[in-house]
């Protein structure tokens, strides 16, 4: 069997840092008010120079070094965004050209914060079916593009960033020993768009326009959500939260991450948190967590790895892999 195996990660962060405090001269909240809530303390924020494909394309340079790789041996390049710096051509393909590419191909997708998931489930299914060797996974945003920063229940939440992983395709046994991609599951249902989403587009106002997100309902479902598709993918495999080593979830709130974790009987020490370093970074948020638990050792060769993320739309899927 093939199974997709992770080579190297890398991520990138702009260079501005914004803590809660400096919230606290705009609007009416304050630093006690945004941890208590969420567990962020502080973000990043892209600057003029800083964009979806520069940090798109720092994180897979790092992730390509981490993997001992060159551009000349990808095949695939999937990038997971909502903020895109053009509305066409692709930013992938933007990212392609800064590395050097002029083989294989390159495509966003976009699945907001569930984004990350969705492309590496995708990437998966490429390499498995032969049509690519090996694939660079991006996740990068630039949400503060698209905040109302009048809106204190939207704007203290998100931040910029990227993160990306090399998959590289490798026989396996077929057993849940094999290192690479072990299982994966996705689910939409748009009959929550309003509950989450941006109030401007082009084929409607012709404009990018800003976040809207009911908090409260967005939490209501969350838990649950992503409950199934883990669930699901425990059931694919045989495993269960007992052989985790770690969970990585999308970092949106601490809150719906604890819940979560409860629900689902996951040991605190086991799950993977930044959620206070870089606040929500949407489809950016899962690889640069996974980046962060590789860099300080956390993750070792071998070690059971779950991804989570739940996004607008609303969106929300699992994958299960060995690393």
């Amino acid at each position: 069997m093939i199974r997709s195996a992770v080579r190297g990660v890398g991520s990138a962060l702009p260079r501005r840092v914004m803590k809660n405090a400096e919230f606290e001269k705009f609007i009416d909240t304050s630093d006690e008010w945004i941890v208590q809530r969420t567990g962020i303390q502080q973000r990043h924020i892209a600057g003029d120079d800083e964009t979806t494909a520069s940090l798109g394309e720092e994180a897979a340079r790092k992730a390509l070094d981490a993997a001992g790789m060159t551009p000349d041996d990808i095949d695939l390049i999937i990038l997971a965004t909502s903020t895109p710096n053009n509305t066409f051509p692709a930013t992938a393909v933007e990212i392609q050209k800064r590395l050097g590419m002029t083989h294989g191909f390159a495509f966003d997708m976009q699945a907001v914060c569930s984004g990350f998931v969705y492309a590496i489930s995708t990437a998966d299914m490429y390499l498995r079916s032969g049509q690519a060797r090996r694939a660079i996974v991006i996740g990068a945003e630039t949400f503060s593009r698209i905040l109302d920063w009048e809106d204190r229940t939207t704007c203290v939440l998100f931040g910029d960033g990227a993160g990306a992983v090399i998959l590289e395709a490798q026989e396996g046994e077929g057993t849940v020993e094999d290192t690479g991609i072990l299982a994966s599951c996705m689910r939409s249902d748009g009959s929550h768009k309003e509950k989450l989403y941006v109030d401007g587009g082009v084929s409607t106002t012709g404009t990018i326009g800003h976040l809207r997100m009911e908090g409260r309902e967005v939490f209501k479902h969350a838990v649950g959500m992503i409950t199934d598709v883990i669930e699901n993918v425990f059931d694919q495999t045989g495993l269960s939260a007992d052989d985790l080593k770690w969970f990585v979830p999308h970092q949106a709130n601490k809150r719906i991450i604890d819940a979560s974790a409860r629900k689902l009987g996951i040991a605190e020490e086991k799950v993977v948190i930044t959620v206070n370093l870089h606040g929500n970074t949407s489809a950016a948020s899962v690889p640069l967590a996974l980046s962060h638990a590789v860099a300080d050792g956390r993750i070792q060769k071998g070690d059971l790895v779950l991804l989570e993320a739940m996004g607008g739309g609303f969106t929300w899927g699992a994958v299960l892999l060995r690393w």
